[in-house]
């Protein structure tokens, strides 16, 4: 399955919230540098879905394309 996912850095509580059909906006602590907001977003999807995620486009940009393999 491949979502849409609009990434919030730095939120007080990590969350997701479906704005769509594959359209998600997920809150997460953790700093945009280095890669660990990617890496915290990656952890909290992995979690919801139950499978795999990997990001497939937009690694720098708040939006981003994911490829979640159940």
């Amino acid at each position: 399955m491949k979502i849409t996912v609009d990434v919030k850095a730095e939120a007080h509580e990590e969350k997701i919230e479906k704005l769509g059909e594959a359209w998600y906006l997920v809150r997460v602590k953790a700093p945009r540098k280095k890669g660990r907001a990617n890496a915290a977003v990656l952890r909290l999807l992995r979690k919801h879905f139950g499978g795999n995620a990997r990001i497939v486009r937009g690694l720098t940009s708040t939006r981003k394309i994911v490829v979640i393999e159940e």
